[in-house]
Order: structure tokens, then C-alpha cells, then sequence
């Protein structure tokens, strides 16, 4: 049985991924249509050894697809996702707009894949921020077994999480400094080669960032509304993969060997141990990789049945174009009949 896709935002980071990854995964594709602003269209993207052309978002007919992969921003996911699903498709929406929207489910497949069903109140599906996948992803087997009463995360977010402009910035920049000119920050606030930035996303009221503020939230609706959420995000000049040092305070006494064993058995998790060849792993070493993968796991002993790990994923493709893949090969095994 196959299913005509259509990739809304295919002339972008995630949106170039999510053709791959349909490809690469053998995804059931009858027609596959690659959508972009008026601007890109005519240019072409590849999907498999196919090169197909990209059609106007604006004058696309969505009654010719069953499912609809977006990550085009989330003004454009606002006006276009509701016209794809009342035409009859379903929309995986990459975007923030819906995340917190009751009647549309947040879906990470190795979480909450129960979650899909609810997909029919409205016909769209939001996949979480790249940063919340990766995490709740390592914290779900732990929360199983030994219920999490408190997380405190610090991210290190590459510039891709920003797109295409963002990563050319960091490159611009770092060719800058060393022919001795000025970097000139106009994607970021501030330089970001060879820098930190405090900052992703807007400030709001309670001076968290939006960012960190979505990573609270969002692991509430995923994983448990109890779980209180502390976060700290930072950009860091790495190109590709984020990174996240997770402090997790349980219920009850989990040993870091515990831990170890039960996050080596969880899906779509890899865990790199301190005693291992490797030791720990890095932004660098899973890009192109599907797992989250977790190294330096530690018992904390200033809390109560505390743990420290590392995690680190590639944020295009697990926290974005991979999860909304994998949403849609549930939705088809279990909920779409043609």
C-alpha cells in the first residue's frame, strides 16, 4: 500500500532530511511532492537517487496527499497546515505552533507512540522541539522504573537548530577571525564562532527563553505532567547535533549500574560507557546517526537519588526529520487504511 507524501519546507535543513530519511527507511511512497516558498520553486531536491522539482507551497493541492511532513516555520504551519488536514491529509508538523494545542497530539515514537491516536481530532500531529526528543527519549525507561520527580538540564544546541543561515554564520565567522577581520553577527544577537550564547529563542516574562520554557512544557505533555523542569539552553559553535548534561532526581534509589543497564535495553538509545574505548561521545561523532546516545552517567550524591548523563543526538534527524518519519510509519501500520 502506498502513500503520497508531500514535504512542506523541502529546500531546508530538516526538510532535505526528511526526504532522505523516507528514502533511506523505505517509507511506503506512492507520489512524493517537495513544497517551498514561490521563491525556491523550479529548483530541484533529491529524494533517493530521484531529483524532484519544488512546487509553490502557496499554489499546492493538498487533496492529492495522505500525509504531510512540515518544517517550514511556524507562521507558515499556522495558515497551511490546517488547509493540508481539512483536505484530508495528515500533517506531522515540525513546527512549535501546535505543540501545546490540546486536540493535537506530541509525539515521540519511542514515548508516547499511544498519542497518535489522537491525531483524528483535528488531523495534525506535532513532533516536540529538537531538544525535548532526545531527552525525554533517555528519560522515559528511567521514569518506567524508577518514576523522575525533577530534571535540570543544560543544553549546548548546535547553530543548525537555527537553520541554513545560522550554520553559513558560524562559517562566515570562524573564515573572519582568522584572516583577521571583523565577524558580523546578523543571524545571532552576538558572535557565535568561537563563543556561547546564553539565548535561544525570545525572553519571556519569568526571563527563562522560549526555548527553555518548551522544554518544560513539552516534557510535561510527553512524559508526565508531575515532572518539574529545570532548564538552561546555550548555543554553541558546533554545526551539527546538540549535546545536553541532564541532572535527574528520582523517587527512589536508582544506581548508576541500574541506570546503565536499563538505558542499554531502551530503544533508540546507545550508551557509551566510561569504561568503553570511546569513554563518552560527542556533537561531532553522531551526526548522521538515528540514536540518542548517552555517556558520563553518574549517581549525584548532593541529591537524593540523583543521576548525571550526557546525552547527545543529531538534532536534524532524531530531533526533527527522524521523529516525524517515525510518527508517520506508525500512522500508516496502525491507523491509515486506504
Amino acid at each position: 500500500m502506498k502513500y503520497n507524501v508531500a514535504v512542506v519546507g523541502a529546500s531546508g535543513n530538516v526538510g532535505r532530511e526528511m526526504l532522505q530519511i523516507l528514502s533511506e527507511r523505505g517509507f511506503p511512497t506512492g507520489e512524493v511532492y517537495a513544497l517551498s516558498s514561490a521563491r525556491s520553486a523550479g529548483g530541484e531536491v533529491s529524494f533517493g537517487d530521484q531529483d524532484i522539482k519544488l512546487q509553490d507551497l502557496a499554489k499546492f493541492d493538498f487533496s492529492q496527499t495522505d500525509i504531510v511532513l512540515s518544517s517550514a516555520g511556524g507562521s507558515v504551519s499556522a495558515e497551511f497546515a490546517p488547509r493540508a488536514a481539512a483536505a484530508g491529509a495528515v500533517v506531522i508538523d515540525n513546527t512549535s505552533h501546535f505543540r501545546m494545542d490540546p486536540d493535537v497530539p506530541l509525539v515521540v515514537p519511542e514515548v508516547n507512540p499511544e498519542a497518535i491516536a489522537g491525531y483524528t481530532k483535528k488531523n495534525i500531529i506535532a513532533n516536540p522541539n529538537c531538544s525535548t526528543i532526545q531527552m525525554v527519549v533517555a528519560l522515559k525507561p528511567l521514569h518506567d522504573a524508577a518514576k523522575i520527580k525533577r530534571v535540570v538540564v543544560s543544553t549546548y544546541q548546535s547553530v543548525s537548530g537555527a537553520g541554513k543561515d545560522a550554520m553559513d554564520e558560524l562559517f562566515n565567522q570562524t573564515r573572519a577571525i582568522f584572516m583577521n577581520a571583523t565577524p558580523n553577527p546578523q543571524k545571532f544577537k552576538k558572535q557565535i564562532a568561537f563563543n556561547t550564547i546564553p539565548q535561544i529563542d525570545v525572553f519571556m516574562d519569568d526571563r527563562r527563553t522560549k526555548e527553555e520554557w518548551k522544554m518544560d512544557v513539552e516534557t510535561k505533555k510527553i512524559l508526565d505532567p508531575h515532572i518539574k523542569v529545570c532548564a538552561n539552553c546555550v548555543r554553541v559553535p558546533a554545526f551539527i547535533g546538540h549535546a545536553e548534561m541532564v541532572n535527574v532526581e528520582f523517587e527512589r534509589e536508582i544506581s548508576a549500574q541500574e541506570a546503565l543497564a536499563i538505558l542499554a535495553k531502551a530503544p533508540g538509545v546507545s550508551v557509551i560507557d566510561l569504561e568503553s574505548e570511546m569513554e563518552f561521545i560527542t556533537q561531532v561523532e553522531i551526526q548522521g546517526e538515528d540514536d540518542v546516545f548517552i555517556s558520563r552517567l553518574r549517581e549525584d550524591p548532593t541529591v537524593e537519588n540523583g543521576l548525571n548523563f550526557w546525552c547527545v543526538a543529531d538534532n536534524l534527524r532524531k530531533g526533527a526529520a527522524l521523529n516525524a518519519v517515525q510518527i508517520a510509519e506508525i500512522l500508516v501500520r496502525d491507523y491509515l487504511k486506504k
